[in-house]
């Protein structure tokens, strides 16, 4: 798959969330296009969770299109402590977001969604119709289910008023700029940094939670960029599309490769106290392909072979302002 290259069908683009992990990479692709003007709301200038700030945003801005990334948003931990944080103020910045952009005649929403919103026993692979075959899996169900409504908003808004919105569905995201913060990260920047921080200090062992048996699909971050880019550009159809590899690994498996990687070679004990989360995740990704000729071009391992080379560089090397720098706006 070529990237995107051709003009970009809009002009004046808002990304919310453009300053953390995702929506750099986003906002890099579009300010490469000469005539696309890019504006990233920072949270001490507008709050999106409050409908006046969103207004505001609108009205300062004047874009044609908006593509909504921001989110309040972490791993197994964070979910379990802030169940109702989570809910709230994602499914506030949603609905009144996708709102204002109907009544402001902004052309085009893209709302990103989450993996999180797939019923917990969803049968692999994925697909797009199975999204209300029953309830998320517990400890992240608040989140995914406020980031589902904006579908819901978007589907029956574009039935009611014409309004061209699209919701996409990425798999986990990881890469260089990640989230490293043991008490909000996900997954593989946890293992990361556990196994490199063991090897330097020259630990015995590192602790993973869970049984390690629960599967994963990940995608790399810049192969989100461009299925995100695409989709704007491309896709103008109500119904929901998977953003992702088509594959899954135990993560027992990827803390193998990950300590392979980092060249820890301690022991690892898992936490079996500690929850594993959705059994299985793996995505059915035919439809991005059909649609707006989406692929995902880098392989697990040279992703993270990337990722790990970027903290090692800008983190573990006492760089501590460059992690506050790289955490999600």
């Amino acid at each position: 798959m070529e990237q995107l290259t051709e003009s970009f069908p809009y002009k004046r683009v808002v990304v919310t969330g453009g300053a953390g992990f995702l929506g750099r990479f986003i906002v890099e692709r579009l300010q490469g296009h000469q005539d696309v003007e890019v504006f990233v709301p920072r949270s001490a200038d507008y709050n999106l969770v409050e409908g006046r700030d969103i207004t505001r945003l609108l009205s300062d801005t004047q874009p044609d299109l908006i593509i909504h990334l921001a989110a309040v948003v972490g791993g197994i931990g964070a979910n379990q402590k802030n169940p109702g944080k989570f809910f709230y103020e994602n499914l506030m910045m949603g609905v009144q977001l996708i709102e204002q952009a109907r009544l402001h005649g902004i052309k085009k929403f893209v709302a990103v969604g989450t993996v999180c919103a797939y019923p917990k026993f969803t049968p692999t692979p994925f697909r797009e119709d199975d999204l209300w075959n029953g309830y998320p899996e517990e400890t992240n169900a608040p989140y995914g289910l406020a980031k589902k409504m904006m579908l819901v908003q978007s589907q029956s808004y574009r039935q009611q008023y014409g309004f061209d919105s699209i919701f996409l569905l990425p798999a986990n995201l990881y890469g260089p700029g990640d989230n490293f913060d043991l008490e909000s990260s996900h997954v593989i920047p946890a293992l990361i940094r556990k196994c490199i921080e063991a090897r330097r200090s020259r630990a015995a062992f590192v602790e993973a939670w869970g049984t390690g048996n629960a599967s994963r699909e990940f995608l790399y971050v810049e192969d989100c960029a461009e299925g995100v880019l695409r989709a704007a550009g491309r896709y103008d159809e109500s119904e929901p599309v998977n953003i992702g590899t088509g594959s899954e690994i135990k993560i027992s498996e990827l803390l193998q490769i990950i300590a392979r990687l980092t060249h820890f070679e301690g022991e690892i004990r898992w936490q079996h106290d500690k929850p594993d989360g959705q059994p299985r995740r793996r995505l059915d990704v035919s439809r991005a392909f059909e649609k707006f000729g989406f692929q995902a071009q880098v392989s697990l391992e040279e992703g993270l072979r990337r990722t790990i080379d970027w903290y090692e560089a800008q983190v573990a090397g006492g760089a501590d302002l460059a992690l506050r720098q790289y955490k999600e706006a």
